[in-house]
């Protein structure tokens, strides 16, 4: 089992070990048909020489071991890109999530106000570093978005007919 850390998000953080590893911040493994599995055996390289194995961050991922291709004992750097690469993987994850969450509470006829349902996602996953106002000014931001996509769509249809 060959580990390493990566520095993400705080709040990004503790979604992926509450989604992933059941609140433990202990090292963890991704499953392999999460697209995250395939996004770090993709970055996984070869650490360059006069690079120190000490590893910095707020997570500790155990590296993907298959059967043929890339030793974790041997390729177990994750660059700076790559921690960025990665954190945006995890943050389309939450988004994707959070959303979701929201969109239900709008197809039910809105039983809840959107901050409930912020704050019940965020007890959900447990955290702690963001605030519910936050989380439902991205779903707004989001939603007014595609909004925007669909009424250009729209407009883009109309002058073809």
């Amino acid at each position: 089992m060959i580990t390493t850390k990566i520095q993400i998000t705080p709040y990004l953080a503790e979604y992926l070990v509450a989604k992933m590893n059941n609140y433990s911040f202990e090292p963890f493994s991704i499953p392999d048909d999460q697209d995250l599995y395939h996004l770090i055996w993709k970055l996984m390289a070869r650490r360059p020489s006069g690079l120190s194995p000490n590893d910095e961050g707020n997570i500790e991922i155990i590296l993907p071991k298959r059967r043929l291709g890339k030793d974790p004992r041997y390729y177990n750097y994750l660059s700076p890109r790559s921690h960025q690469l990665i954190a945006r993987n995890i943050k389309a994850m939450f988004d994707l999530d959070l959303h979701d969450a929201m969109t239900r509470n709008v197809r039910q006829g809105r039983p809840l106000r959107d901050v409930d349902v912020a704050y019940q996602f965020m007890c959900d996953y447990g955290i702690e570093s963001v605030t519910e106002d936050a989380l439902v000014k991205n779903y707004y931001r989001w939603r007014e978005n595609i909004r925007k996509r669909n009424t250009r769509k729209n407009k883009q249809m109309l002058k073809m007919n």
